[in-house]
């Protein structure tokens, strides 16, 4: 049997009204009667209905966060930076797993749209039209977050991708390498391929170093496509010296495919990475990495929405946090 705020009421012997007050943590109600009030839920083991209190005041206290895919340990810090500002602004989180499919997105945006959700941070791939269309349809604010929007039309948190491959890539150029491999997504995605290539081209460019076709793989950031990149690269007449990779589970194949071909890193191939992940500190040797602040890129998104659904003033919708990188054992001297 479901109890109600009516049984409430009656076992406190007080008005709904007040049993509401005292459930919604509003002050004006006397001390002993909050206490009476309190002890009655306690006995009955009365919940107070979400629903029915999402449509009394038109907020659910819900947000909906759409990632590609939970597994990973980028996105899971990402979830975790969302889940922490979340629960410190007293909203629940509705979870969903999109694997970076363009009509699963819309569908989860319109599904968390029909669950009534006050805003949604949503990380994927490409920005597409129809992405645009359903961002501007949508009732509530939503949040791109590690996810690009090159017409900067929506609220977004990111770091400079560009630059941060650039520095990537320069660093190993200022080591003395002219051979510079990269491993890319997908020159489609818009950060791990574009932009991060865009990075990598403008550092050589800038050394007059000849940008060679064969040494920029295409991968699909796992650790499988690290291997195969490296056996690849390992192919080739002219090898490359050292490997920018534009995630840290595709360095991370990297290094063990130079290994079980009997080479050794960083003595005979120097390997940067991207995200710094934990991953970074488990491979032996460890990765130097560009940190991306994962856990404060999700935090930030969820704060930036938090303002957009209480009406607080904005100052800035398109957020860039600063990047580094972290110099560990895949270079020389570190």
């Amino acid at each position: 049997m479901n109890i109600t705020i009516y049984d409430v009421a009656r076992e406190a012997g007080v008005s709904m009204a007040t049993v509401s007050r005292v459930v919604n943590g509003n002050p004006n109600v006397k001390p002993t009667t909050r206490k009476r009030v309190l002890e009655a839920i306690e006995r009955l083991g009365y919940r107070p209905n979400a629903v029915a209190r999402g449509l009394a005041s038109k907020k659910t206290t819900t947000v909906g966060v759409v990632i590609p895919d939970i597994s990973s340990i980028f996105f899971s810090e990402l979830a975790r930076g969302i889940e922490d500002i979340a629960t410190m602004y007293k909203y629940n989180i509705i979870l969903c797993n999109s694997d970076q499919n363009k009509e699963k997105e819309i569908h989860l945006i319109n599904t968390l749209l029909e669950k009534q959700v006050d805003g949604i941070v949503f990380m994927g791939g490409e920005i597409t039209k129809d992405h645009e269309d359903t961002f501007r349809k949508s009732p509530v604010p939503i949040v791109l977050s590690a996810t690009v929007d090159d017409k900067k039309e929506f609220p977004s948190v990111n770091i400079d991708y560009e630059q941060a491959s650039y520095d990537a890539t320069k660093a190993l150029i200022d080591k003395g390498h002219t051979a510079v491999a990269m491993l890319s997504g997908t020159l489609e995605d818009p950060i791990n391929g574009y932009q991060k290539f865009a990075g990598y081209k403008r550092a050589l460019l800038e050394a007059d170093l000849e940008i060679n076709d064969d040494y920029v793989v295409i991968g699909d950031y796992t650790y499988d496509s690290g291997l195969e990149a490296m056996e690849t690269l390992l192919k080739l007449e002219t090898k490359p010296t050292a490997v920018f990779a534009s995630t840290d589970e595709m360095a991370l194949g990297v290094i063990h495919g130079a290994q079980d071909a009997g080479y050794s890193v960083p003595e005979d191939f120097e390997v940067i990475g991207f995200d710094n992940t934990r991953l970074a500190t488990m491979v032996r040797p460890t990765l130097t990495s560009v940190v991306q602040p994962m856990y404060d890129l999700g935090a930030v998104s969820m704060r930036l929405l938090t303002k957009y659904m209480n009406k607080e003033e904005v100052s800035d919708k398109v957020v860039l946090l600063p990047h580094r990188i972290e110099f560990r054992q895949s270079t020389k001297g570190e």
